[in-house]
C-alpha cells in the first residue's frame, strides 16, 4: 500500500513537470496578433494593400476599411509591418511588439509625371548605387552585358561602320549607310540618353553615363511601366525599347525625392522605393527584345518565349538570366538594408551569350552510331532543353555550329557518305560533316548572305533555330574501316557570335565556345562485309 501511494506521488509529480513545460511551450508559442489600418496620406482608409510582416512570408490584404490582422506572431518578439499598393511607395512600422493593435501604415502616392531635368545616378562613385547596395552593384558591374551597352566595341564597329579599332572603314555600317542620322539604335543600347532624343542619339558621342555604364541601374529602376498591344501582348510596331516604356525621373526638391521600381513590397526606405510586379515579368524585357526592322523580324526573343510552353510553366526571363546566388542576403548592408532569404533577390548578372555556363545549360545531345555496311551511320540529336527561347536568338549573327569527326584506330578520319555538310559561311568548320543552325538574312538589293546589316532592307531566307524544348535530328554516314576495327565519332556544336567572315574582318576575335560534345566508339564486327565503292572509268 505505501509503495503503491508512493508511486502515485510520483507519477503525480512527472505530470505537474510535464504541465508546467508544456505551460512555457504554449506560452512561446507564435500565438499574438497584430491589428491595424492602412490609410492614404489624407486619412482615407486604402484596401486591398499587401501587409506584411518585413522579410517573411506572413502577409495579408487590407479590408474594405482599411483594416487588417496578421497573426501566427511571437509575443514580445518585435517585427517590423510593411504596406504596399500598386501607385504608392512602401510604407512601414518599425518595433511592433506583438501583441499590438491599431497600427496605422500610411500609404504615399507617387509621381504620375516624369523629370527631364533629373540627374541621373551613377552606379559607382560616391552617392552612387554602389555605395548603398555594393553586394548586387559589383555583380552588375562584373556580369551584366546590359553595362556596356553603349560602349561595346563589337556593336559600335557595326554602327559606324569600321574594324574593332574604329579606325578603319569596314562596309557595312548604320553610319555609312544612313549617313547624316542617328537612327533609333539608341532606344535599345542606351536609353537613359534615348529618353528625351530617341532618334537624335548618336551612339558615338554619348553622355559619360550613358557611354560609361549603358543600361544602368538608375534607369531600369526608373521605368513605371511598359506599352504592350493589348491584342498580341507585344511591343507596338516603330516604338523599339525606351519609346515603349512609361519612365518616371523623380523631383529632387519635392518631399519625394527619389523614386526606385524593385521587387520587394516591403522595402525599408518610404517614400524611395516602391514593388512594381512587372518588373519580374518577362514583358519588361519586351521592348528591347522584340523589334523588327523593314518589316523582317530581327529581335524576336520575345515572342519566342511567349509562343513556348515556359509562360504557362510560370518560369520568365529574369528565372534564368536574373536567379539568386543562393548567398546574398542583404543588398544593403549597414545602409538600411533587411536580412532576407536569398531566394527572394534576383542577382544581377544577365550575361546572356557572353556566359559559357549559360549556353552548356542551354542543349542537350544524344550520338547513336550503328553499322551498317559499308558506313557507319551516326544520328544526332539536338534538343533545346533548358531556353525559354529559340537557340540562338536576337542578333541574326549568332549561330550554332555541328560538326561530326569519324576517325579509326589509328587516327585517321574516315570519308563521309551521307548526311549535311556545314555550310560555306562556317568559317573553318565549312564543308565539315554537320550543320548550322541560324536565321539567315539576305540583302534586299544585293542578294547577298548572310548579313547582319539588318537596318538595310533584308529578308530571312533561311531559318532553322531550335524553338523551345523542340529537336533537330540530322543522320551522317562514313565509310567503315577494315572488318574487326575500332572507330571512334566525335560531335561537337559551338556558339558563334557572328559569321566568321565578318569577325575576321572587323578584328573581332572573339573565340567560339563549345556548348556541348559527345562521343561514341564501337567496334566493326569480324564478320562485317565490307563493300568499297568504285569508280568506272569508260
Amino acid at each position: 500500500m505505501i509503495r503503491g501511494k508512493y508511486w502515485i506521488c510520483l507519477s503525480l509529480g512527472m505530470c505537474a513537470i510535464s504541465l508546467g513545460a508544456l505551460f512555457s511551450l504554449v506560452k512561446a508559442m507564435p500565438t499574438a496578433t497584430v491589428t491595424g489600418v492602412v490609410v492614404s496620406q489624407d486619412g482615407h482608409p486604402i484596401s486591398g494593400a499587401t501587409v506584411r510582416i518585413q522579410a517573411t512570408t506572413n502577409s495579408t490584404i487590407s479590408a474594405l476599411d482599411g483594416s487588417f490582422a496578421l497573426d501566427g506572431l511571437t509575443e514580445g518578439v518585435t517585427v517590423t509591418v510593411s504596406a504596399w499598393k500598386d501607385k504608392y511607395y512602401c510604407a512601414k512600422v518599425e518595433s511592433v511588439s506583438p501583441p499590438a493593435s491599431n497600427i496605422t501604415l500610411t500609404l504615399r502616392l507617387y509621381q504620375t509625371n516624369d523629370n527631364p531635368n533629373y540627374e541621373w545616378v551613377l552606379p559607382t562613385g560616391t552617392d552612387s548605387c554602389y555605395s548603398c547596395k555594393p553586394g548586387v552593384t559589383q555583380i552588375w558591374s562584373d556580369n551584366d552585358t546590359h553595362g556596356h551597352s553603349g560602349n561595346n566595341p563589337r556593336f559600335l564597329s557595326l554602327y559606324n561602320g569600321t574594324d574593332i579599332t574604329g579606325t578603319n572603314i569596314i562596309s557595312p555600317g548604320y553610319k555609312l549607310d544612313f549617313p547624316g542620322t542617328a537612327g533609333n539604335c539608341a532606344a535599345c543600347h542606351a536609353p537613359s540618353a534615348a529618353l528625351d532624343a530617341p532618334y537624335t542619339t548618336d551612339m558615338s558621342s554619348l553622355p559619360d553615363i550613358d557611354h560609361d555604364f549603358g543600361i544602368h541601374c538608375d534607369f531600369c529602376h526608373k521605368v513605371a511601366d511598359v506599352y504592350l498591344n493589348a491584342s498580341t501582348g507585344l511591343p507596338y510596331s516603330n516604338a523599339p525599347g525606351v519609346l515603349s516604356m512609361d519612365v518616371r525621373r523623380p523631383f529632387p526638391e519635392s518631399e519625394r525625392h527619389q523614386l526606385f521600381f524593385g521587387t520587394f513590397d516591403d522595402d525599408n526606405e518610404p517614400l524611395e522605393d516602391t514593388y512594381l510586379p512587372i518588373i519580374e515579368k518577362s514583358q519588361w524585357c519586351a521592348t528591347c527584345h522584340q523589334f523588327s526592322f523593314w518589316g523582317t523580324p530581327i529581335y524576336q526573343s520575345f515572342k519566342e518565349w511567349l509562343e513556348s510552353p515556359y509562360p504557362s510553366m510560370g518560369v520568365e526571363c529574369q528565372t534564368c538570366h536574373m536567379p539568386s546566388d543562393g548567398i546574398m542576403t542583404n543588398v544593403a548592408p549597414g545602409m538600411g538594408g533587411v536580412e532576407r532569404d536569398p531566394s527572394t533577390i534576383h542577382a544581377h548578372s544577365m550575361p546572356g551569350a557572353a556566359s559559357q555556363s549559360l549556353l552548356q545549360n542551354t542543349v542537350t545531345m544524344s550520338l547513336t552510331a550503328q553499322v551498317k555496311a559499308p558506313a557507319v551511320e551516326t544520328t544526332v540529336t539536338i534538343t533545346n532543353a533548358m531556353a525559354g527561347h529559340d537557340v540562338p536568338t536576337d542578333h541574326p549573327g549568332r549561330h550554332m555550329i555541328l560538326t561530326l569527326i569519324a576517325t579509326d584506330s589509328t587516327g585517321t578520319n574516315l570519308p563521309q557518305t551521307s548526311g549535311p555538310v556545314v555550310p560555306f559561311w562556317g568559317g573553318a568548320q565549312s564543308g565539315l560533316p554537320g550543320k548550322a543552325y541560324a536565321k539567315v538574312l539576305q540583302d534586299a538589293v544585293s542578294g547577298e548572305y548572310p548579313v547582319v546589316s539588318y537596318w538595310k532592307q533584308a529578308f530571312i531566307l533561311s531559318d532553322n533555330r531550335i524553338s523551345a524544348f523542340e529537336s533537330d535530328q540530322s543522320v551522317y554516314g562514313f565509310l567503315v574501316p577494315q572488318a574487326g576495327d575500332t572507330i571512334t565519332v566525335t560531335a561537337e556544336l559551338l556558339f558563334r557570335r557572328n559569321f566568321q567572315d565578318e569577325m575576321d574582318e572587323r578584328g573581332w576575335g572573339v573565340q567560339d565556345i563549345v556548348m556541348v560534345t559527345q562521343k561514341i566508339t564501337l567496334t566493326i564486327p569480324a564478320y562485317t562485309i565490307i563493300y568499297l565503292p568504285f569508280v568506272v572509268d569508260y
